[in-house]
């Protein structure tokens, strides 16, 4: 299993569109790889779907998309069809689905979920979401079980947060948004702080401590 801040591992995979190696794919951009439990399943095809649809949200932050089922080439391309159909659209299927029919990335990347297995016993992938920074880095991860859709909306909102405190000293406060004001992280004295930013608001508290320093979020 990877834990954040370490080094994504780097695989050679068939997909539809082709044998990738994943770092040389991801090249110098952001990445997000989900996985699915499995192919021609309501959950997953709805997530599919969804993904098509946030593609230029995606794209207008710099992120690669990349999917991953424990099924065949030849199953995801027939999968596919059904996936654009529930996306209304007739457009090119627009982002790579790994096969991993043996579940050697999924046990590499701890996705396995022993409480679904397929016809054989076999357990299938647990709904991963990992996101890779431009170093490889991996940045995020979350697990959902098998019977629970992801929120897309969320992940692009922690991507915008990773995005936003990578170039400036600041953290994203609970249900932040973009465009909300931020926080100043902790490890920025006041001295530095009042060079980088103007209008800060200290939130008075009863410990008598400092630390809530609120700004509008930097550009």
């Amino acid at each position: 299993m990877v834990l954040l801040g370490e080094t994504f591992p780097n695989f050679i995979a068939d997909t539809q569109m082709g044998s990738i190696n994943f770092h040389e794919w991801l090249a110098d951009s952001w990445g997000i790889l989900f996985s699915h439990p499995n192919d021609f399943t309501p959950v997953c095809t709805t997530e599919l779907a969804r993904m098509i649809k946030l593609m230029p949200e995606f794209e207008k932050l710099g992120v690669k998309v990349i999917a991953l089922s424990c099924n065949s080439v030849d199953s995801h391309r027939k999968w596919i069809e059904d996936i654009k159909a529930y996306a209304e659209t007739d457009k090119e299927f627009p982002y790579p689905i790994v096969e991993d029919e043996t579940r050697k990335l999924a046990t590499l990347l701890g996705m396995l979920d022993p409480a679904e297995v397929d016809d054989h016993g076999i357990p299938m992938t647990a709904r991963a979401v990992f996101i890779i920074d431009p170093t490889k880095k991996m940045r995020l991860s979350i697990l959902y079980p098998a019977t629970t859709g992801r929120n897309f909306d969320e992940i692009l909102r922690v991507i915008e947060s990773l995005q936003l405190t990578e170039k400036h000293k600041v953290a994203t406060p609970v249900d932040w948004k973009t465009g909300d004001q931020v926080m100043i992280q902790p490890t920025v004295s006041d001295e530095e702080a009042k060079t980088l930013y103007n209008n800060i608001k200290t939130v008075p508290l009863p410990s008598g401590k400092s630390y809530l320093r609120i700004v509008s979020q930097p550009l």
